[in-house]
């Protein structure tokens, strides 16, 4: 597993990766996937740099949790860097021709993504891949 269970140790990882980056120390490889994905969420630095690691952020408050959305972003690109589910690095390669910003071809990437854990995680069941490729090529 690359990450602990602890959450507030996840989050540090988070916030060290942009701390080296911005310092311009030597990064490992998961650190330097962190900070690219950190760095296309200006919106989230402050979070980040804040060392608030017990921050909650509740929907039925209207916030959305940046640690959840970059690490959808991180599963993501190592779905398709790994190509599972199968089929996936198809699906990626397909969007980005038809051009628009990568970033924002992730996001309704990670929309399904979402969808699919969501639904996995309130049946209690494994997340259903077919359902997701599904999802995804429908984009």
């Amino acid at each position: 597993m690359i990450f602990g269970q602890d959450r507030a140790e996840l989050r540090r990882m988070y916030s060290d990766a942009w701390r080296k980056h911005e310092d311009g120390l030597p990064l490992s490889a998961l650190e330097q996937q962190i900070a690219d994905v950190v760095k296309l969420h200006p919106e989230y630095w402050s979070t980040i740099t804040s060392g608030d690691v017990d921050a909650d952020f509740p929907p039925e408050a209207g916030q959305s949790n940046p640690y959840l959305h970059m690490g959808l972003h991180l599963g993501l690109r190592e779905q398709i860097a790994t190509d599972r589910p199968a089929g996936i690095g198809a699906i990626w390669r397909q969007l980005s021709l038809r051009g628009g910003d990568p970033h924002d071809i992730e996001h309704r990437m990670i929309e399904c993504l979402a969808e699919t854990l969501w639904e996995a995680q309130s049946a209690n069941a494994m997340p259903d891949e077919a359902r997701y490729l599904e999802r995804l090529n429908r984009l």
